[in-house]
């Protein structure tokens, strides 16, 4: 199978008392910072209206390869908030149809 572009998705909780902080982060830092890493193509951050962790990321990533990257391996994960992040989920998508 070729090394195809396709959608990185994250889902997390964080305790209350923390989440004003660790948005600031993401969006200020972790945002930035992945998307200076080589294949990280666009990334969008959601809020659950519904069951599951709270916080979601989307990613478009070009290729597995992104996350072999010496840039990527310096920024992944949740930095400062690593060991307050709970229920975390991960989810990866490839289009079946549609434009290329």
């Amino acid at each position: 199978m070729a090394d195809e572009a396709f959608i990185h998705i994250v889902r997390v909780d964080i305790d209350p008392e923390h989440e004003a902080a660790f948005n600031a982060w993401y969006e200020q830092k972790h945002f930035p910072d992945l998307l200076a890493c080589p294949g990280w193509l666009s990334a969008k951050r959601f809020v659950s209206i519904g069951d599951g962790p709270k916080f979601a990321a989307m990613y478009e990533v070009a290729g597995r390869w992104a996350f072999e990257t010496p840039e990527f391996l310096k920024v992944k994960g949740f930095g400062p908030f690593e060991s307050l992040v709970k229920n975390f989920m991960r989810i990866q998508l490839r289009p079946m149809s549609g434009p290329a």
